[in-house]
């Protein structure tokens, strides 16, 4: 049968997939514990609206401690699956070099099938919630969504020897990541009214089927079957002696230019990522909180939204990356979100909440760019050790931003529930200084450009 090296497909459907349980296990959590706290069954009508506008009713009162548990609940449960995934991102994504890319695909996809599975079964059978925290720590075993998109961003980044193509094509994966979570979200709801919690979930399993197998059988590996047979059988000691020997490596023999460049835009990378995720990850709760009241159709008409912002950031990086470097893209991108994050704060109507998405349509735009960035200034040869490197900073970086935006928010939904968007936004101000030191340094984008081929002629020539 003959293979593709086509990796968009595989992205497409883990990230629908990912994306369509994602929101329906946060309000399924969320309805367990109401059905808790108010010893009452949830009756799902979007005609009636569970939101008590009164500050001094007892009701009140509940919804508040509702929403603290489940951010707090959403908490545990990413710390329970961030140590495993940490491990595995690392390891299965840096030996990437040696050993293919397949690995880094196959295992997040088993993984997240595993946690849809069990997800029926907890749904179908009214199982305890406290289940989802062996679930979260066995697929945390399998590697996460950071190892996932790490080998698929190291997959193109191996296939892609022109820069500008490279740019558009980690773009692009980027906007596949946009719009289908949009999509997935907008479906959810309907998902969710249409077949209930248990039947969407086995929707969710049978597509993480057939991805895995389209990467088994279908997907070509970037290393070949002669190059595994050459490198015969390898110990586990040695595996992981090789993984961070090679991680190692790429910071100790770069020149002090490149590795001050690496160390830079990993922490911009970090930063951004950090308050991006933290910001955007409360939405659901928001919207499910008075005075917005939302109903899961209307939360998935949000999600949808976002379809919108990933599709006029991959516009962004395609116009902006014809005339402008690409450090500047990223600074416009962060400036889009700090808008979108200080809209959101103060959103209190429907209309309003949508609009927030306006200020914020290039706001994915710093995540691609720096990726781009990041894999300029490598060796074909360490694209491995880098994207290992972004992929477990995603896994530490989304571990901590969700467990401390969820407590914070926990803390302040009582008196002010849009402080944790204000408190995203100012936090922008660390990517922005890494930034800002850059240019006025004057380590700009042709310095990436620079590096790679100068690195490249001076090992020729040992070699000569």
């Amino acid at each position: 049968m003959k293979k593709v090296l086509c990796v968009e497909p595989v992205i497409f459907i883990y990230m629908f997939a990912a994306s369509l349980t994602s929101p329906l296990a946060q309000q399924f959590v969320y309805r367990r514990l109401w059905e808790q706290e108010y010893n009452s069954t949830f009756v799902n009508d979007s005609r009636v609206s569970r939101c008590e506008l009164n500050a001094s009713s007892q009701s009140y009162i509940k919804q508040k401690e509702v929403q603290e548990k489940v951010s707090l609940f959403t908490m545990q449960l990413d710390l329970t699956g961030s140590v495993p995934s940490l491990i595995v991102a690392f390891v299965i994504v840096a030996n990437g070099d040696h050993q293919g890319r397949k690995r880094s695909l196959v295992l997040p996809s088993i993984g997240a099938l595993i946690s849809s599975i069990s997800l029926t079964v907890i749904s179908y059978f009214s199982l305890s919630l406290s289940v989802l925290f062996v679930v979260a720590f066995i697929t945390g075993l399998f590697g996460s969504m950071a190892t996932f998109l790490g080998g698929g961003f190291a997959f193109i980044a191996d296939v892609c020897h022109d820069e500008k193509q490279k740019t558009t094509r980690i773009a692009v994966l980027d906007l596949i990541f946009g719009v289908v979570s949009g999509l997935a979200g907008l479906s959810s709801g309907y998902f969710l009214r249409g077949i209930g919690f248990t039947w969407t979930f086995v929707t969710a399993s049978l597509l993480h089927v057939v991805n895995i197998i389209y990467i088994i059988f279908l997907l070509e590996d970037i290393v070949g079957a002669s190059e595994f047979q050459h490198q015969g059988p390898v110990s586990y000691k040695e595996l992981l002696r090789k993984t961070f020997s090679g991680v190692y490596m790429l910071f100790k023999t770069a020149p002090c230019k490149k590795r001050i460049l690496i160390i830079v835009l990993l922490f911009t990378f970090m930063t951004y990522f950090f308050t991006m995720i933290g910001g955007t990850s409360l939405f659901t709760l928001y919207e499910l909180d008075e005075p917005l009241c939302w109903n899961e159709v209307y939360i998935g008409y949000g999600a949808a939204a976002f379809t919108s912002v990933s599709l006029t950031s991959f516009l962004g990086v395609y116009l902006f990356s014809k005339c402008l470097k690409d450090i500047y893209i990223v600074f416009i991108g962060i400036f889009s979100y700090i808008g979108g994050m200080v809209m959101a704060a103060f959103a209190k109507t429907t209309l309003l909440m949508f609009l927030v998405r306006v200020p914020s349509l290039l706001c994915f735009m710093p995540i691609p760019v720096l990726r781009s960035m990041l894999s300029k200034v490598v060796l074909p040869g360490e694209q491995g050790a880098v994207f290992a490197c972004i992929a477990c900073l995603e896994v530490v970086t989304g571990t901590i931003s969700l467990s401390v935006f969820n407590v914070l928010y926990a803390a302040t939904v009582a008196w002010f529930s849009g402080f944790s968007f204000l408190l995203s936004a100012g936090l922008c101000a660390i990517p922005l200084a890494a930034l800002c030191w850059l240019l006025c340094t004057s380590w700009n984008g042709e310095d990436l450009a620079l590096l790679v081929p100068e690195e490249v002629s001076s090992i020729e020539s040992i070699d000569s």
